[in-house]
């Protein structure tokens, strides 16, 4: 594995990479590689003949007040890890090289970067975009992987390429779970004994309104109110929204149908969590699916 901190070297990289008829795929990271990284990994190798690992903790998509300076950091750690995994280039670069200009110029997305969590995370999902084109400019990639856990940034990312025309595919991993459910995170780290025994109630009660449309349920609201009343019951968490939604406008449909996306957000003590379940609901029946 070669290591590179600068946007020259990962592209002249990739472009010798595709010369060379080998395609390239992106694993985009901050750090704190856990199994679910590493997941993302065998599904790029799977896609393409070279993967880049990048990790940059990019302080665009962290608010006032977040967590960006104590967001974990193990850059040692991390690119023992891809290189162990497979990884062929691990690109780490700075805030100074991914920010040349300052964040004068910014990518928004418009209304799907604004609902759910771009609510609860105003400015988020700019930061998410902007970094993320960066990114792809950066390591010239013909496959981008992201992880099913950041449900809402797959869509958004997926808007992204489409609007602007780039020619890169972007695919869904789904998540990687603790034995319990919990939905692995870099943020887990955070979790205090008891929060950490709370944590996986959410993915109990996301599992409980999929079986309620899987039971026939086919009204959002009342599939959200199932989600919320067995979020109630863990009174460790605090819940911050939940929504059914359809998994390409996150739009509340009239009823469910097509792929469905049951997102949910909640607080563990400061630890903010995230999880979804993607359904493929049709008139009699629905399966798991992904974004």
């Amino acid at each position: 594995m070669i290591t590179v901190r600068t946007v020259a070297e990962a592209r002249a990289w990739a472009l010798a990479r595709r010369a060379a008829g080998t395609s390239v795929a992106l694993v985009p990271t901050m750090g704190a590689l856990h199994a679910g990284h590493l997941s993302l990994l065998r599904h790029a190798r799977r896609a393409s003949g070279a993967v880049v690992l990048s990790v940059f903790v990019n302080p665009t998509q962290f608010g006032p007040g977040e967590d960006f300076a104590r967001y974990p950091r193990d850059p040692e750690r991390d690119g023992a890890l891809a290189a162990e995994a497979g990884a062929d280039l691990f690109f780490a670069p700075s805030v100074e090289e991914m920010y040349p200009g300052g964040t004068e110029v910014m990518v928004d997305v418009g209304r799907l970067g604004a609902v759910w969590e771009g609510a609860a995370r105003p400015g988020h999902f700019r930061g998410v975009a902007t970094v993320v084109a960066k990114l792809l400019h950066a390591t010239m990639p013909d496959v981008a992987v992201f992880g099913q856990k950041d449900a809402q940034q797959v869509v958004v990312v997926r808007h992204l390429v489409a609007a602007l025309l780039w020619p890169v595919r972007i695919l869904c991993a789904p998540t990687v779970r603790a034995e319990d459910g919990l939905a692995l995170s870099s943020r887990n780290a955070y979790l205090e004994a008891g929060e950490r025994a709370a944590a996986p109630a959410l993915a109990a009660a996301i599992a409980a309104g999929a079986a309620a449309v899987a039971a026939g349920e086919r009204r959002p609201t009342a599939v959200e109110a199932v989600v919320a009343e067995a979020l109630a019951r863990e009174p460790r968490l605090r819940p911050d929204y939940v929504a059914a939604v359809d998994a390409a406008r996150l739009e509340r449909p009239p009823l469910l149908q097509g792929r469905v996306l049951l997102l949910a957000a909640a607080r563990a003590g400061r630890t903010r969590l995230l999880d979804n379940a993607c359904l493929e609901v049709g008139p009699d029946a629905c399966r798991a699916a992904l974004p």
